[in-house]
């Protein structure tokens, strides 16, 4: 199966909550706002270096409840996440997770940074806007129950921009990449986050939503909203066959809305604060404050606050200039994943998943997550299927648009054979559980 680089087209994520992060405390911004060649230069000398987090996991272990939690906040009802008992009737003989739950695990096994290292991924780009891109995602085993999970972070590219078409003058695209595998060290995903730094004397993005309005709704509105949730179809053990399927297909669509508060706080349940916060409650929020005092802005009451807080706070919104809170981006590339699982049924893989996040998706948008079948191909034993995916909201406005590599059973071929992995991951995992066994039996590591 071919290999694609990660996204690199330009989009808007979570910009604002970055810039904000960026933009507080003396000692995280330039006064400049410049990209420098010294830190393009250390941004490529990171390339495959492991990066030590220092948040923890959510989940340390893989678990039943947690894999159904995870999907309950994305609001994806497939009995194949939930229930144990109607897994154990599938060929995967049990409950197995929904693919983008990986965020949730990984235990990190990098050992803490030398001083060398410490000056080498001090922060970069410091005052610089910083936007989020995009993501691809790629899929080798299936996560079930009770499974410990590993997972390394790394640089994987770094592009620099003259002219970019986004800002206009110089930019700095930087993908990172999230290495997930299983006890023995076999690859089980991969996740690559791209995203784009640019000065804001060439990017003026202010004022790009003064003129969007929260949707309003009537009964009626409401009704049809409802029929589409009423005909989401879940093909489950209904098999889909790959001989079955043309170009010009569209799958069912998958509705998701009016987003709410409710919503992002489901999604929360799930996914907990996300890795890259480390945000927290109470005593754990104290602590992340006094580590991390740029993530964290005043109220209008005098109460420190993450950043983070636009996803569900209106008023930290309308400071912004934000008709209401928005969504995570990564919400949409799991509605994206819940609409093709639901389209390829129980027998079915998703191999490959890309997104781009073209514009917020505000509390009180509703989302429709469409398909079409745009190739299909066979690779030895594998029968695939290419889809191009989308959401769009009730403007009419596509604000994530992707592609997705399906693999289905074959009436041929027989039932879907797992990817294989490039042979450069197998030797990673391998060596990611070697290199941290080494360390706990005090030896030197082979990296």
């Amino acid at each position: 199966m071919s290999r694609q680089p990660a996204a690199t087209t330009v989009v808007y994520f979570d910009a604002l909550m970055l810039e904000e992060l960026q933009m507080s405390g003396e000692e995280t911004v330039s006064a400049e706002g410049r990209i420098t060649a010294e830190d393009i230069e250390r941004a490529q000398a990171q390339i495959g270096i492991p990066q030590y987090e220092r948040n923890p996991v959510f989940n340390r272990v893989a678990g039943s409840d947690t894999i159904s939690h995870f999907a309950f906040g994305i609001g994806d009802d497939n009995p194949l996440w939930h229930d144990p008992d109607y897994g154990r009737t599938t060929r995967w003989r049990g409950q197995i997770a929904s693919p983008l739950y990986a965020t949730t695990v990984g235990l990190d096994d990098t050992p803490r940074p030398t001083p060398e290292l410490k000056k080498l991924f001090r922060g970069l780009f410091r005052g610089v806007g910083k936007y989020y891109s995009g993501a691809t995602w790629e899929w080798y085993r299936p996560i079930r129950p009770g499974e410990v999970i590993y997972r390394e972070y790394t640089t994987s590219d770094v592009q620099v921009k003259e002219n970019s078409s986004f800002s206009g003058g110089l930019t700095v695209i930087d993908s990172y990449r999230y290495f997930y595998v299983n006890a023995n060290g076999e690859p089980v995903a991969t996740h690559e986050l791209s995203f784009v730094n640019a000065e804001r004397q060439a990017s003026k993005k202010q004022g790009r939503n003064k003129d969007i309005q929260r949707a309003r709704y009537t009964p009626e509105d409401i009704e049809r909203i409802d029929a589409l949730y009423a005909a989401e179809e879940v093909r489950g053990s209904n098999k889909r066959y790959w001989e079955d399927v043309q170009v010009g297909d569209e799958l069912a669509p998958v509705v998701k809305g009016p987003l709410r508060v409710t919503d992002v706080v489901g999604f929360h349940i799930g996914w907990g604060f996300g890795q890259m916060y480390g945000a927290g409650p109470l005593r754990y929020g104290w602590k992340q404050r006094r580590r991390t005092p740029a993530f964290y802005t005043t109220d209008e009451f005098g109460v420190p606050d993450i950043v983070q807080r636009l996803h569900w706070d209106p008023a930290r919104a309308r400071e912004l200039g934000l008709p209401a809170p928005y969504d995570y981006g990564t919400m949409r590339t799991n509605w994206l994943g819940h609409l093709l699982t639901n389209w390829m049924g129980d027998d079915g893989w998703l191999v490959r998943l890309k997104t781009e996040m073209r514009s917020f998706n505000f509390v009180g948008d509703t989302t429709i997550c469409s398909g079409v079948v745009r190739a299909k191909s066979i690779e030895g034993p594998r029968r695939l299927v290419e889809i191009e995916v989308r959401t769009t909201n009730q403007r009419g406005e596509v604000t994530s648009p992707g592609t997705a590599t399906v693999l289905l059973p074959s009436r041929e071929a027989g039932a879907v054979a797992l990817p294989a992995p490039p042979e450069a991951l197998i030797a990673r995992g391998a060596n990611m559980m070697a290199e941290a066994a080494d360390r706990g039996r005090g030896g030197e590591s082979s990296r």
